[in-house]
């Protein structure tokens, strides 16, 4: 099989087989459809056997043959990955392909010093970002459709290995002519009737409001975005507070207008910000050298693009 089937082709054969069509295939691995097909049927007929049946409603669907050459395709794509790493262990180069998820509202801060940082430091890397919410990481973790994510502490299976490198507590943000803006803290008993607009994102939104029943209050929910930089620019222009986690270095919204951060009186369960890895995957070596990169590179004393943790010490003036 090994002198008559390449790797190649069993890859887009697995590809196919672990999304299902081979346009989605084509879609995730960046090969055209036709060299797709043409790959599944040399094995076929190599073979001798039908790898796939098509269902109208299902798209493909494994032939119990066809499960069993996925099984030994998949084996042998592992050991011959396992080469390429043995020869990269065995000398100086730091080479090959990483896959990087991050955290959508940490990007803009993470992204450019840590991971593409990374890319410039070794022009042998390919670096590939992924951004997303917390649902979409855990699911590229799991489908192993990225190696590594930098994230939060949301909600990680038992199958998640997560290390965590910085505090990141919850603090309010508001326009400056918003009626708490002169104070240096607040309670959620003073931000309940307030308007809230809330960063709406999967497990963050759960996690925001979970601080209010903690607090034995409900919060006013006006507004709600995905992003980011649309609450804050909601915030500046005075229709609702917001709570985040993230302290982006500038106090101002895209269209200009000023913020101010207050603390929150009392204590909340911070987010922990980290590396989240898929425990049965074993870290390449070249995953190995990221995260120890990100180790030092993040952690309580500095994060890249947000401003210092010494905001949060109550005897220390808001900026």
């Amino acid at each position: 099989m090994l002198n008559r089937v390449s790797l190649r082709q069993m890859e887009y054969f697995v590809a196919t087989a672990k999304h299902g069509s081979i346009a989605a295939a084509s879609a995730q691995i960046h090969i055209s459809s036709p060299s797709i097909s043409a790959a599944i049927a040399h094995i076929e007929s190599e073979l001798d056997v039908q790898l796939f049946v098509r269902h109208p409603s299902r798209g493909l669907g494994l032939t119990a043959i066809g499960t069993l050459v996925l099984a030994q395709c998949e084996d042998v794509l592992e050991r011959s990955s396992r080469l390429y790493e043995i020869a990269s262990d065995s000398s100086d180069a730091i080479q090959g392909t990483l896959r990087v998820g991050s955290f959508q509202s940490l990007t803009a801060m993470i992204a450019p010093e840590v991971i593409f940082g990374f890319a410039r430091a070794f022009d042998k890397v390919d670096v590939q970002m992924v951004e997303g919410d917390q649902e979409v990481l855990m699911h590229k973790l799991h489908a192993l459709e990225i190696d590594l994510a930098i994230t939060y502490d949301l909600r990680l299976g038992d199958d998640i290995r997560f290390e965590s490198l910085a505090t990141l507590p919850p603090y309010v943000l508001v326009g400056e002519l918003h009626p708490l803006a002169q104070q240096k803290a607040v309670t959620f008993e003073e931000l309940a009737p307030q308007p809230l607009v809330l960063l709406d994102l999967p497990m963050s939104r759960d996690y925001f409001t979970s601080l209010f029943a903690q607090a034995g209050v409900a919060p006013n929910i006006v507004a709600r975005s995905r992003s980011e930089e649309v609450v804050r620019s909601m915030v500046a222009n005075g229709i609702g507070y917001a709570l985040f986690n993230v302290r982006p270095r500038s106090n101002q919204s895209l269209d200009g207008k000023r913020m101010v951060r207050l603390r929150l009186a009392g204590t909340h369960r911070p987010m922990l910000l980290g590396l989240a890895t898929y425990k049965p995957m074993k870290p390449s070596r070249l995953a190995r050298v990221f995260l120890d990169r990100c180790r030092a590179y993040i952690s309580d004393q500095y994060i890249p693009g947000m401003s210092a943790a010494s905001f949060f010490d109550p005897h220390i003036s808001n900026p």
